[in-house]
């Protein structure tokens, strides 16, 4: 028997998506001061951090509503879940 997935208008949906929001700024932030400054290890082991985290984060809310992106970046489970909205841009 499929599992029944929780439906994308929970209020974890929209925490998740928001923590990803956030740690997208963190990550892009961190990725343009070490454009300009390679050589700050404290500021690299930031990065693989929020990295692991934003990895971990993202796993998470696949698992639980379907695939972040497509082609290849995401697993889906079946039925085929790109069929099914709204998708996190929509949101």
């Amino acid at each position: 028997m499929e599992k029944e997935q929780p439906k994308a208008c929970d209020a974890q949906y929209y925490e998740l998506l928001e923590e990803l929001q956030a740690l997208d700024f963190v990550l892009v932030e961190l990725n343009l001061y070490l454009d300009t400054h390679p050589g700050d290890f404290q500021s690299i082991e930031q990065y693989n951090k929020f990295s692991q985290e934003r990895m971990r984060v993202a796993h998470e809310f696949q698992q639980l509503y379907g695939p972040l992106t497509n082609f290849g970046h995401a697993f889906s489970k079946y039925p085929w879940e790109w069929s099914q909205t709204p998708w996190p841009w929509q949101v």
